[in-house]
């Protein structure tokens, strides 16, 4: 279990859904990302996210950019 406010830099894929985006994780599993721009160009491609955990697989990112 991740630590809230802990630092994330990890890479996936961006996925588009109902509720915003997700990014699946090269190391399994999911998180929701809180995004202050919407990264358009990069859904369905494979991304480095950088950013904060928020709790219950939230991620508050700083950045998203092609991996």
């Amino acid at each position: 279990m991740t630590e809230v406010g802990a630092a994330v830099d990890e890479t996936g894929r961006l996925v588009r859904d109902a509720a915003g985006f997700l990014l699946r994780r090269d190391l399994g599993g999911t998180y929701r990302l809180v995004l202050l721009r919407v990264p358009v160009d990069l859904v369905e491609k494979r991304v480095r996210v950088r950013g904060f955990h928020a709790g219950d697989g939230i991620v508050e990112a700083d950045g998203v950019a092609p991996a």
